[in-house]
């Protein structure tokens, strides 16, 4: 008789009976409930996270700068109800404590009582920084405490960067008065070269008029009249050249009060900043390429070592039947490994985005970098520079007034010379020495003025004047400078898809592991008859191997219509879980044959051997060393492997090659079990009285 018909006629014992039709109908199902409840209860917790209940207490009592009132902690309560991420509660600090004790709350969000004084201190003598303060409690669930930890790292983040833009706003404005002040003292200065130069012609003048008067006593009274009038010419502009000077150090010394004091005590600040920022650019130039080299490896490396740590934790902590008293510990390792995964994908994605077009990138930090070298090189001597220069003015000024003083007093003595002949010739020779020294300081603040002008012009010119489109870009980059911008290759839609890879082979192993309890591995009747081995091996595969198709397709068709499971490959997906059901009764069935009552126990750890060691979770770089050396040499690591890319999609290599290894076992597992069915056809003592019988 043919193994096909054998098959046939051990099937059809199960229609004999209510009871042998309901096993029948529990083989066909058992596999449907065992994955499809999985990947249902998993399907996508992520998209339920605003049915999770948690506390926000908003005790921010806000604070005010410049005028204006600072809320910052309504701006962060209204962008948590906005983001739908957790269900909100604000309630008090009492009440939140509470709740998290009692399992009301899942965690509690504390924006202290200070938080927007301490955001706006940014701007004043003693900056602060603010502190959000998360509370979690892991006895009610650990899970949740690691999503937080995640979602909060990215609000402290936001609200950092909003805080640096509004100091480094600050600044560039700064920066923008004293280019504006400079500007004004450069045009005071050169006024005031403009009013030297005239009270120098009038000194020349006034020497030129006492040589004369001193030589012609004839010419006396012309002289002194002359001489009068040009002193008084002379009182009229020293008096305005001081009006000057004095003007223009009062405005000078109003603005310096305001900005030295910020200068000297941020100079270093905004020189350390600025070399940070240029630091940073240029350490991301330097290692750009290997950046994008080593991206992708460090993302599949996370990703195989977090499949593997969560198929451990799963082994000994959720499936063993014993406690593990490790369990805390793994759990810590397989929730580090998620995230450390995440963010090794994360950084592959962004460098992938840019790994065609990396001159772009280089050439933004390469002027990022520049940038900030020019602001880091003038920042330390900004304020010496401008304390300087105001004491020149103030200097220019002490010395107009005491040309002023000296023009007056000259012209007092020469109104008393027209009175007073008789000193005539020694107050001659004392004006003359007077006009000759009156001009040459005359020259030499024409000469400082000129020079006071141009020092000013300069400075005006290498201090920075940021227009308010300009402040806000630069504003912009300086307080985060780099962006990350993920993207995910076939990306799966929810964590049930991600995860339908490893539980579908279980449920089609568990299949196979209990029809081979209600169906014999080897067929009585072609043992009996003394049918050659192979045909006995077929006859024991071919009902399990159909029973598993059944099983197959019914797992397939409730996980895509009912749960929504999209695949990539729908068609090639379903022909390959064919192939693995085939592979799977093959293997058990021989175990079963071989080693009798035994082998069920072999079946069982054969599976528990596949599940730590497949990289179905975390990948398999992440478990000790034993596992990672028996996973090539496992069937379910390539049935999880090319179900990867026949539902999520990617090149199909990984799919043709779990083909081949998975026929290489399902013919080997035929051939053993061939070679198991010769030996029971003869009878032994050992098979009289069995050791062990289940």
């Amino acid at each position: 008789m043919r193994s096909p018909k054998l098959a046939a006629l051990e099937l059809k014992r199960f229609g004999r009976g209510r009871l042998p039709r309901a096993a029948l109908v529990s083989l066909l199902l058992l596999p449907l409930l065992y994955g499809a409840l999985y990947l249902w209860s998993f399907w996508d917790p992520y998209g339920r996270l605003d049915q999770i209940p948690v506390a926000l207490v908003n005790e921010d009592a806000g604070a005010k700068a410049d005028g204006k009132k600072i809320a910052a902690g309504d701006g962060i309560a209204a962008g948590l109800h906005d983001s739908k991420v957790f269900d909100w509660h604000e309630v008090d600090a009492a009440q939140a404590r509470q709740g998290l004790e009692d399992g009301t709350y899942y965690l509690s969000l504390t924006v202290p009582e200070d938080f927007s004084e301490r955001i706006a201190s940014s701007a004043g003598d003693s900056p602060e920084t603010g502190a959000l303060q998360v509370k979690t409690n892991d006895a009610n669930n650990y899970i949740v405490g690691q999503l937080s930890r995640t979602l909060f790292s990215e609000v402290r983040a936001a609200a950092s960067s909003k805080a640096s833009r509004t100091f480094l706003d600050k600044i560039f404005v700064s920066f923008s008065d004293l280019h504006d002040k400079t500007k004004e003292a450069a045009d005071g200065a050169g006024r005031l070269e403009e009013g030297a130069g005239k009270a120098k012609d009038g000194a020349k003048q006034l020497a030129d008029g006492l040589g004369d008067a001193k030589s012609g006593s004839g010419e006396l009274a012309r002289g002194i009249k002359k001489l009068d009038k040009g002193s008084g010419d002379l009182e009229t502009g020293a008096g305005q050249v001081a009006d000057g000077t004095q003007l223009l150090a009062d405005k000078v010394n109003g603005a310096s009060d305001k900005v030295l004091p910020f200068l000297r005590e941020n100079g270093d600040s905004i020189g350390d900043t600025a070399r940070l920022v240029s630091d940073t650019a240029g350490a991301v130039r330097r290692h750009l390429g290997t950046l994008v080299e080593k991206a992708p490896l460090a993302s599949s490396g996370a990703e195989k070592a977090s499949a593997a740590l969560d198929s451990v934790y799963k082994a000994r902590c959720e499936d063993a039947l014993v406690d593990d008293p490790n369990c805390p510990q793994l759990k810590q390792a397989k929730d580090a490994g998620d995230e450390v995964a995440r963010i090794a994908a994360d950084v592959n994605s962004v460098v992938q985005n840019y790994a065609g077009d990396t001159d772009k990138l280089d050439d933004h930090l390469a002027t990022l970098q520049q940038q900030a070298d020019a602001l880091a090189e003038r920042a330390p001597h900004l304020a010496g520079d401008v304390e300087t220069a105001v004491k020149k003015i103030n200097e220019l000024n002490r010395g107009a007034r005491a040309v002023a003083k000296g023009a007056d007093q000259l012209h007092t003595g020469l109104t008393t010379a027209r009175t007073g002949s008789s000193e005539l010739n020694s107050g001659l020779g004392r004006l003359k020495d007077g006009a000759k020294e009156l001009d040459g300081g005359l020259f030499k603040l024409v000469d400082g003025s000129g020079e006071l002008a141009g020092g000013l012009r300069d400075g005006a010119e290498q201090i920075p004047d940021y227009g308010k489109q300009d402040r806000d870009a630069r504003t912009e980059v300086m307080a985060d400078p780099v962006q990350l911008a993920a993207k995910s290759l076939h990306q799966a839609p929810n964590y049930g898809t991600g995860f339908a890879p490893y539980f579908i082979p279980l449920s089609l192993w568990v299949g196979a592991m209990v029809a081979y309890m209600v169906i014999a591995p080897l067929n009585r009747r072609a043992l009996a008859t003394g049918a050659s081995a192979w045909r006995i091996a077929l006859a024991g595969w071919l009902p399990v191997a159909a029973i598993g198709t059944l099983q197959t397709l019914a797992l397939i068709s409730v996980l895509h219509w009912a749960l929504g499971l999209q695949m990539a490959h729908a068609a090639g997906t379903v022909g390959f879980l064919l192939l693995v059901t085939g592979c799977f009764a093959a293997i058990v069935q021989w175990l079963n044959a071989r080693f009798g009552p035994a082998g069920r126990i072999l079946v069982l750890a054969f599976l528990m051997l596949q599940l730590t060691s497949a990289g179905g979770t975390y990948p398999v770089q992440t478990s000790p060393s034993f596992f990672g050396a028996i996973h090539p040499f496992l069937p379910m690591t390539y049935v999880v492997e090319a179900l990867r890319r026949l539902i999520t999609g990617g090149g199909l290599g990984p799919v043709w090659q779990g083909c081949a290894v998975l026929i290489a076992f399902t013919v080997g597992a035929l051939a053993l079990t061939a070679l198991s069915a010769r030996k029971r056809q003869v009878w032994t003592l050992d098979r009289l009285h069995p050791e062990l019988s289940l």
